[in-house]
């Protein structure tokens, strides 16, 4: 595929162009793609890049080419919306060429959007936080997924925080995982509440590091391994091992650093289907 315009900048500080995105994006496809295949898609364009008007697009705009998948899936409340699906690396280099920096995606798939597959607690850390912090709550949170069940993954978000999430075996409906992961949140922040907080409103959290569970929600999304961030510095999301976490920093993966370790490492989330844990049995552990 031609990529349009290869020469626009999209990260101006960082000197990284259009043409550079679609090159990352190719060169890491087989990585990326099977934490996005089958998944209803949230898009995040810059087609003027990081300084021009960006938005988060979840429905195709007519545009898009019969090739590109395209599945409705039930709305909340009744009715269907259109989502883009992308099983492949033309779909992956497609999107990219039309100005998509970020991909977000459900935590559960098209063929069962009311099951989710995955469970993931998000940390949000006021300004100032440290790096030393966060890595210390990531681990907590891994000591109670484990606690109820579960199997813990590690995702630096390529923003200011850290994902922590846990394979699910899609039997559990949306209002059961998200009461798990309410509850997850709620005795991890127990532990330490001058620091940890669950509260919906940012008035009342203080300078506590929030424990987003809401990501669990029906239609809600998680930024998808190794998705480029619409960011200065142009760190992507990067699944870690739990060792590697004691060096990490949120935004340590930029494009170039990111393929040098994908060349002598594999996937750390590669095999994470195969830890599927049962959310109604974590949820029953807790209570």
């Amino acid at each position: 595929m031609n990529v349009s315009h290869p020469d626009k900048v999209f990260y101006p500080d960082d000197g990284i162009t259009k043409g550079d995105v679609v090159e990352y994006y190719r060169a890491v496809a087989d990585v990326m793609l099977p934490h996005l295949r089958g998944r209803p898609l949230t898009l995040r364009r810059f087609p003027d890049g990081i300084t021009g008007q960006g938005w988060f697009q979840k429905h195709p705009g007519e545009h898009f080419p019969d090739r590109i998948r395209v599945e409705r899936v039930p709305r909340k409340g009744g009715g269907t919306d259109e989502y883009v699906v992308c099983d492949d690396a033309e779909t992956l280099e497609y999107l990219a060429n039309q100005g998509t920096l970020e991909f977000h995606v459900w935590l559960s798939t098209v063929d069962a959007p009311e099951r989710p597959d995955r469970l993931v607690l998000d940390l949000d850390p006021p300004d100032g936080t440290s790096v030393a912090e966060l890595r210390k709550v990531a681990r907590r949170i891994r000591d109670h997924y484990e606690e109820a069940g579960l199997t813990p993954f590690v995702q630096a978000t390529g923003g200011r925080g850290f994902h922590v999430v846990a394979p699910l075996d899609a039997k559990a409906d949306t209002d059961v995982v998200l009461a798990l992961s309410r509850a997850l949140a709620d005795r991890v922040a127990a532990d330490d509440p001058d620091r940890l907080t669950t509260a919906q409103r940012k008035d009342k959290r203080g300078d506590r590091i929030f424990l987003d569970a809401n990501r669990n929600g029906y239609a809600q999304t998680f930024v998808a391994p190794y998705s480029l961030r619409a960011r200065p510095g142009a760190a992507a999301a990067t699944p870690l091992d739990w060792p590697e976490l004691g060096k990490a920093e949120p935004d340590g993966w930029g494009p170039a650093k990111l393929r040098q370790r994908l060349a002598r490492k594999d996937d750390p989330w590669r095999e994470i289907g195969k830890h599927a844990g049962s959310a109604e049995a974590a949820l029953a552990t807790l209570s």
